[in-house]
């Protein structure tokens, strides 16, 4: 049986755990009174098993069983590489 699991966009904050990455999704959502679109955005504790994102990277990532207390997702591909100076 095929389980549907989440996949996101997001970009990488924060890489300074060995194994782990933090990635911030942003979204937008339409306020259920005004009807005004809100932009709210998440942090996500993601499973990096090659250490091989940076920060700025725009990366996917998908849902998976918990890996540890806070992540429960990892990391699919890097779509995007940043540019450090």
């Amino acid at each position: 049986m095929n389980e549907k699991k989440n996949i996101l966009h997001g970009y990488v904050k924060s890489n300074k755990m060995n194994k782990s990455i933090i990635v911030i999704v942003n979204r937008r959502v339409k306020h259920p009174i005004y009807g005004k679109f809100i932009k709210k955005r998440t942090k996500f504790c993601v499973h990096d098993e090659n250490n091989i994102s940076n920060v700025g990277d725009l990366v996917e990532i998908c849902e998976s069983k918990p890996i540890s207390k806070t992540k429960s997702w990892t990391l699919l591909s890097i779509l995007e590489k940043s540019v450090i100076k």
